[in-house]
């Protein structure tokens, strides 16, 4: 069992920085260049921890807390040197409540010790000082619920998203911004365009690329791309050539895009892209070997094409 894997105390374990007051350690090397060394060493490929409760019963977990807890730490334990990162959905937690949000504490605690990305997809989005206290609960130092990154969304606004963008650089994190989804509704919004000017999705990628300006190897500011987007960042006009950040690919395994997409999808910013999957690998449990050979079989398929 996986249990010894993490502190059972969810705050961030001894290899943590400690932070001032404004959740700032400053001496952690930035996400870009520790996301770009995990995919060279590892492969572009992100687990995402899903557990839907047909998985948790798949694995003979109770579809509780606490079997997100075991569920989470198995995964953790498994992809740990396997994959580049992994992505705990912030939702499957917080259903269960404050059990539930402490099982992601000590999902994210896990991931440190064991030295495996971990970006936190919460999907937040808001203005002002709401926007700060976010930024301040998935990207400070002081907060246990702060991983490498986190997923944000920018339909208030890119600019909404300033304090996120803000405490991310300033503590070695990264941020991946919504920008084209999978989804059909997404298109009403991410499609749209005011008047003559770009469509949204142009504008979101052209103020990430503005936000990583001059970053070396990759900025901080990362966007999310659906692998099964199609033609979307042609028909949209969405230039990724000066984004100069990573993009979170979900969409890959389970829901149909594979290694092939890459360059068909993404063109000449493939090599960009840390590709998401998540029951591909996870049906695979609960058995820990089983999981890292699903996830090591997936990393060979996309080295073959990169």
């Amino acid at each position: 069992m996986s249990g010894n894997l993490a502190p059972s105390d969810p705050t961030p374990s001894s290899c943590a920085q400690s932070a001032d007051a404004d959740g700032v350690a400053g001496s952690r090397e930035a996400f870009g260049s520790r996301l770009t060394q995990a995919m060279t060493q590892y492969g572009p490929v992100c687990v995402g921890i899903d557990p839907h409760a047909a998985l948790l019963e798949s694995w003979g977990l109770p579809v509780s807390a606490s079997g997100v807890r075991e569920f989470s730490l198995r995964t953790v334990e498994a992809m740990a040197g396997t994959v580049a990162a992994v992505k705990p959905q912030a939702s499957f937690y917080e259903r269960f409540g404050s059990a539930g949000v402490a099982a992601l504490e000590e999902t994210i605690a896990a991931c440190r010790e064991a030295e495996l990305l971990c970006i936190v997809d919460a999907k937040r989005g808001d203005i002002g000082s709401t926007m700060a206290g976010y930024a301040h609960a998935f990207l400070s130092d002081a907060s246990p619920l702060a991983g490498d990154a986190v997923t944000l969304s920018p339909y208030l606004g890119f600019g909404s998203l300033a304090p996120a963008i803000t405490l991310a650089e300033s503590t070695g994190r990264g941020v991946f911004v919504l920008c084209l989804t999978s989804n059909p509704e997404g298109a009403t919004v991410q499609h749209a365009r005011a008047g003559d000017t770009a469509t949204v999705a142009a504008t979101i990628a052209a103020q990430a690329a503005e936000a990583n300006r001059g970053a070396v190897p990759l900025g901080h500011v990362g966007l999310v791309i659906g692998a099964t987007i199609g033609s979307a960042l042609a028909d949209t006009g969405t230039d990724l050539e000066n984004l100069n950040g990573p993009i979170l690919a979900p969409g890959f395994g389970a829901q149909g895009a594979g290694p092939a997409d890459l360059a068909r999808v993404f063109g000449p910013a493939a090599h960009l892209v840390l590709a998401t999957t998540s029951r591909a690998v996870l049906q695979a449990g609960p058995d820990t070997a089983s999981l890292r050979g699903a996830a090591a079989n997936i990393v060979a398929e996309f080295s073959a094409v990169s």
